[in-house]
């Protein structure tokens, strides 16, 4: 990865902390005065965001180390693995939610206010157009992790969106759907599950080496014949670590060449994709001779 791709990935992380604080703490200030546990939900999930987007923090800047004498590889499974502590507390946040969700419905409370529907109408805007803007960094990136943290911007939303109804059904029947506040809480906690398993999906295929890129596979194929002296390509192999695709690649070449053409062609090559294909890291080249 590029040292501006990195930048680009931690400017959007220092986003999505600044952006949970205050969040944060608007989502307890408004479910606490204006009576609504929904509110409190999204705060507290907006309150474990904020540890889960220095999680990402910490593992983009991480996994961007250099290779060295123990990780000849780099550092990049780092980020697939952060990514998993951040799917640990969507799913944390989650349980809280709907175990507190369920108590509140059994106990009887006062309606929520109506200006909280403001509130949340703001939140919502705010939070979708925070997962557009993330989700656009992590795929500028390929970014697993900035990806999850995306995923946290739209997970609130639907908390959010969830809430606003809850809110509007107990205001507009009033008396008697108190609780329905608390109904779209517990709604939402599933709403945060699934979301927890779209993330986790794509990082553990990561770490198990899963092939899930046929468009870099064609690209790579493409790139390669436009290099003089390789006929074509065979077996590619690619697997994702961080923010860089690893390569192994036969190369078919003409077979009455020397070793040393061989060589020199293999190196050509890497050289040839690195400069086509930024995002690939360690490229091992296999050279294939044709067959007369």
């Amino acid at each position: 990865m590029t040292a501006t791709s990195e930048q680009v990935a931690i400017k959007a992380t220092y986003f999505s902390i600044l952006g949970n604080t205050a969040l944060a703490i608007l989502k307890w200030f408004a479910g606490f005065f204006g009576n609504s546990y929904a509110l409190i939900a999204d705060a507290i999930e907006s309150t474990a965001d904020i540890f889960s987007s220095f999680l990402v923090l910490f593992g983009i800047k991480y996994s961007n180390r250099p290779a060295d004498e123990n990780h000849p590889y780099g550092h990049g499974r780092a980020e697939p693995l952060i990514t998993f502590l951040v799917v640990g507390f969507l799913i944390t946040s989650a349980t809280i939610i709907a175990y507190e969700s369920i108590i509140n419905i059994q106990t009887p409370h006062e309606l929520p206010k109506t200006w909280t529907l403001f509130v949340l109408g703001a939140i919502i805007i705010w939070k979708e157009a925070s997962y557009q803007y993330v989700i656009r960094k992590s795929n500028e990136t390929n970014s697993s992790s900035l990806k999850a943290d995306a995923w946290h911007h739209r997970s609130d939303a639907i908390t959010s969106i969830t809430a606003f109804i809850g809110i509007s059904i107990a205001l507009y029947l009033g008396k008697g759907y108190e609780s329905a506040d608390d109904w779209a809480a517990l709604l939402a906690s599933a709403f945060i599950l699934y979301n927890s398993y779209l993330i986790f999906r794509p990082a553990l295929g990561e770490i198990m080496d899963e092939h899930l890129y046929d468009d870099l596979l064609l690209l790579i194929r493409e790139s390669s014949v436009k290099v003089e002296g390789i006929v074509g390509t065979e077996k590619c192999f690619i697997r994702k670590a961080g923010m860089k695709y690893h390569i192994d690649l036969h190369a078919i070449v003409d077979g009455n060449i020397t070793v040393r053409e061989g060589h020199e062609l293999a190196h050509r090559l890497q050289d040839s994709l690195h400069k086509e294909i930024p995002e690939l890291g360690h490229i091992l080249i296999h050279i294939e001779p044709t067959i007369n």
